[in-house]
């Protein structure tokens, strides 16, 4: 078993502040790398600033702000509001970086230089500046415009630039897809970049003047009138930020990426261009591409014009980073579009936060305060013969964790939710059909079986929500005495114990206080 795990989050543009969109893949990679975690293995979750990209500078101009002050001022924002969701990036790569990325990027166009596959010539075409790349005109709406910046104009570009030879790739690009040695998750978005391999593929401008960078950006190696096209140093981020070009060791350990996530506009450059230059330099190409959706606010695309881009930072102030981690990973479809309101956020608060999950953990917390000393009770009976775990006429936490394992490995958040979500609610039915209250009077001896079993349920679902909705996971995990998750780096699931008993519970107060 490969007992390493790297995963990436695409390179967001820093010429604005972040929103929410930015805040659902962030929390999708640290989903996925947290819980590899828990399968025991060492991970890496990277992301970074995309910094070379042209409409940074005119955002920097436009602020009337030096452009590396600029995206210094915007990057934190991206890194602060990583940290405000809860996630644990490792690496976060700046792509002004001269002292890694620099190198690194100049060495990939070295590789791809030496392998014959950089030729210089004149050109005229099409750029998106919101994409940063050429386009044709068959490639654009009945505007004239770019799919996915409608109302822009495209500007029509004219002069002497590096070219990669792209088309030369285009039967191995498609053997990688086709035979599996790069998964395109979800199938709908594979189709995709396979239908588009179905035409000749074009060579592709991987390089701008100086005067049209405006002297900004990675030099292109032995040609000092030149900066490397953005795209062609970004992607390059994947690697320069696990040592490419500056730690081979390192490198080596975190390379190839075992999955990269990314938004549906993006799949082209990831799918296609990436695997290209890689396959040009002689390296290997990652394993894996997640794609997911774009989010629309009630109903709309966001948009400035229209006024409805959400600060995620606002809602994790008024309603806390788990929950609106639980949103994005149960409401939004994993890899599909998806629709932001905040009156659905409210009610799916309280019907699965509030009154599901923080309502069961209070009244069992409760119930062994008053019926078992405020301990958890003792049992004369094997805890793998308890209904919760083993009734097979139950959906039991053992079922729902094997389905948990199924639908997360493949990037199905929103149904590995779920499963852990039916298991409450059949342990919040187990409470209403044994009646602690009403069999305390009769058989104290079976309060505690019951009760160790809702605890033992809920310390599994702790361990079960830990890379979903890991601050939540810690509290009950204080409040039950169980190890490991408490801390910030969680044992592996394979060392698990049982909850032990006489350990004395915690009463906490409510998890997900019940919104208006």
């Amino acid at each position: 078993m490969n007992d390493t795990f790297y995963v990436t989050c695409a390179i967001p543009y820093v010429n604005a502040a972040p929103h929410i969109g930015h805040a659902l893949e962030f929390v999708q990679g640290d989903v996925i790398a947290r819980y590899h975690a828990l399968l025991g293995k060492e991970t890496l979750l990277l992301s970074g600033g995309d910094e070379n990209a042209l409409k940074n500078v005119q955002a920097a101009e436009k602020a009337g702000i030096p452009v590396q002050q600029f995206i210094d001022e915007n990057n934190v924002k991206f890194f602060e509001l990583t940290k405000s969701l809860g996630c644990r990036f490792d690496v976060w790569q700046k792509g002004s970086d001269q002292a890694h990325h620099f190198p690194a990027s100049q060495k990939l166009w070295e590789l791809c230089d030496k392998a014959g596959d950089i030729y210089k010539k004149s050109y005229e075409g099409l750029y998106c500046v919101g994409c940063e790349t050429f386009y044709t005109p068959d490639e654009l709406d009945e505007k004239g415009e770019c799919f996915e910046h409608p109302g822009k104009k495209l500007e029509t570009v004219k002069e002497e630039n590096y070219f990669f030879k792209l088309s030369k790739y285009q039967n191995q690009i498609i053997d990688l897809i086709t035979s599996g040695k790069l998964v395109i998750v979800p199938d709908t978005r594979r189709n995709e970049v396979l239908s588009f391999l179905k035409q000749p593929l074009q060579d592709i401008s991987i390089s701008r003047s100086n005067a049209r960078a405006k002297n900004w950006g990675v030099p292109v190696p032995n040609d000092n009138t030149q900066r490397m096209y953005v795209w062609f140093d970004a992607l390059n981020i994947y690697q320069s930020g696990v040592g490419f070009g500056w730690d081979d060791t390192q490198y080596k350990k975190w390379w190839p990426a075992d999955v990269h996530v990314i938004g549906k506009g993006i799949s082209r450059f990831h799918a296609v261009y990436w695997p290209a230059f890689l396959l040009s330099a002689g390296l290997p190409t990652p394993k894996a591409i997640f794609v997911h959706g774009y989010f629309t606010v009630n109903g709309q695309k966001m948009s400035k014009t229209l006024g409805n881009v959400i600060d995620p930072l606002t809602l994790i102030g008024k309603y806390g980073a788990d929950a609106l981690r639980y949103y994005f990973l149960r409401e939004i479809p994993s890899s599909a579009d998806g629709d932001f309101s905040e009156t659905r956020f409210k009610e799916l608060y309280n019907a699965d936060l509030a009154n599901g999950l923080g309502n069961l953990v209070a009244r069992v917390l409760q119930m062994i305060q008053k019926y078992c000393d405020g301990k958890i009770p003792d049992i004369d009976q094997d805890p793998d013969t308890h209904p919760l775990r083993a009734d097979q006429t139950f959906y039991n936490w053992k079922k729902s964790w094997k389905d948990l394992d199924t639908y997360t490995t493949a990037f199905q958040f929103h149904d590995a939710l779920a499963a852990v979500w039916k298991f409450i609610k059949v342990a919040d039915k187990y409470v209403d059909d044994n009646k602690p209250w009403e069999l305390v009077k009769t058989d104290p001896k079976a309060v505690d079986w019951v009760l160790y079993g809702l605890a033992d349920s809920i310390h599994q679902v702790a361990w079960q929500i830990a890379p979903y909705l890991p601050e939540t996971s810690r509290k009950i995990a204080t409040a039950f005495g169980a190890t490991g998750l408490s801390k910030d780096q969680p044992i592996y699931k394979d060392s698990w114990t049982n909850l032990k008993p006489g350990t004395k519970i915690v009463l906490i107060p409510p998890l997900f206080p019940r919104l208006p």
